[in-house]
């Protein structure tokens, strides 16, 4: 099974003229093709941090980050910022989409900044929302739509560009509970086809979706463990 990611002794210390804070403090672990890892922590204990870290939006101050072998330390920001647009997927809490636009547009967005062919483009949106079971809601309005189909929409968006890794930041957070228990087993499914996931939670009813978790606390890892009581939802995505 090929290691998409992989961080040995990694740290990441933040300066304010003498003062230093230490973030991350000398994390190993890797992640695996297919995974769906969890990664939990109370405020302040880095998982906020590491989560930039892991998809180019910062860099480690110590230690090395490998993705999919190759060491990044060496790559310029725009390259970063290439390999994010290509390698990765993301869904965040707050939904972020264009709220007038229709469910085709916002998932057409990601095509827009790739080097996507034109023709091609109506086949892979369409195939993202099939898989996240909202055709018939393709050419509605975001703004109409529950925030469970709001962030099934993100999922389909983060999808489009069939990413090696998917990342879920506090996907639930505003949601309801029945809601947020419907997007987790969307992306639990798409784990199940092969999609390697990557949550950041807080929350352990989310966690427990995920077949692994990391557990962080001031900057170090506490727990890296197999999910043993992982749940088991009904699917979504035929």
């Amino acid at each position: 099974m090929e290691t998409i990611i992989e961080l040995l002794k990694l740290s990441k210390d933040y300066r304010d003229g003498d003062i230093v804070t230490t973030a991350l403090s000398g994390i190993s672990f890797n992640i695996m093709r297919g995974e769906f890892v969890a990664v939990m922590g109370p405020s302040g204990s880095g998982k906020s941090t590491l989560l930039h870290i892991l998809d180019f939006l910062d860099r480690p101050t110590g230690g090395t980050y490998l993705f999919r072998g190759k060491s990044t330390s060496a790559l310029t920001d725009i390259q970063l910022a290439h390999l994010r647009n290509k390698e990765m997927g993301f869904v965040f809490q707050a939904f972020n989409l264009l709220g007038r636009s229709s469910v085709y547009d916002n998932v057409e967005l990601p095509l827009l900044y790739a080097d996507v062919p034109v023709f091609r483009r109506p086949e892979l949106v369409h195939k993202a929302i099939h898989d996240v079971g909202l055709e018939e809601k393709t050419y509605v309005p975001t703004s109409n739509l529950s925030g469970g189909q709001k962030q099934r929409v993100a999922i389909a968006r983060a999808l489009v560009n069939d990413p090696s890794i998917i990342f879920a930041d506090e996907p639930t957070g505003n949601l309801d509970s029945i809601s947020g228990g419907q997007v987790m087993e969307a992306l639990q499914e798409l784990n199940e086809h092969g999609r390697t996931i990557i949550l950041v939670t807080h929350e352990t009813y989310t966690a427990r979706y995920a077949g692994r978790l990391i557990a962080l606390h001031d900057g170090k890892v506490v727990k890296d463990e197999s999910i043993a009581d992982r749940h088991k939802g009904n699917g979504l995505i035929k």
